[in-house]
């Protein structure tokens, strides 16, 4: 929407459409106006339930075979790497415009030794990597017992 300045006889300003116009960011090179990537690391959510472990990575973007998710003696470690290259050739393939951006990110979290690391589950869809990590049976909580006094 586009927003309209008044002055004070509350008539549109022609100069406040241009500068508010002007003041966006179109001429800003740096805000990677040519870059289809962000090289920053994402936000993770990690949530303990009974049952499992669930962490959350908000990383929009980018496809699930640009992630490698490993666990090595309870170190989760979650990592990204993408590429993109584009070129526009002019005549004569000599280039007007070649570009390229790399992304790429690592996070490593250590586990408690109580995962049950054969069923580890990942799964990205609509820019969110999710993990479910079980608990081994041994480590989930259990309802507190009752002890009958004799």
């Amino acid at each position: 929407m586009l927003s309209i300045r008044k002055n004070g006889n509350n008539t549109p300003s022609l100069p406040g459409l241009f500068e508010d116009f002007l003041n966006r960011e179109l001429f800003n090179w740096g805000n990677s106006n040519f870059s289809s990537t962000i090289t920053t690391v994402p936000s993770i959510n990690i949530k303990e339930t009974d049952d499992n472990y669930e962490v959350e990575v908000a990383a929009p973007g980018l496809d699930k075979k640009d992630f490698n998710v490993s666990l090595d003696n309870n170190l989760l470690t979650i990592s990204c790497t993408k590429s993109v290259s584009q070129e526009d050739k002019g005549e004569n393939n000599s280039y007007n415009r070649r570009e390229f951006s790399y992304q790429s990110f690592h996070r490593s979290f250590e586990l408690p030794n109580v995962v049950n690391e054969d069923y580890i589950n990942a799964h990205y869809e609509n820019g969110l990597l999710n993990l479910t990590i079980p608990k081994k049976e041994q480590a989930k909580q259990k309802e507190p017992k009752l002890i009958e006094i004799k």
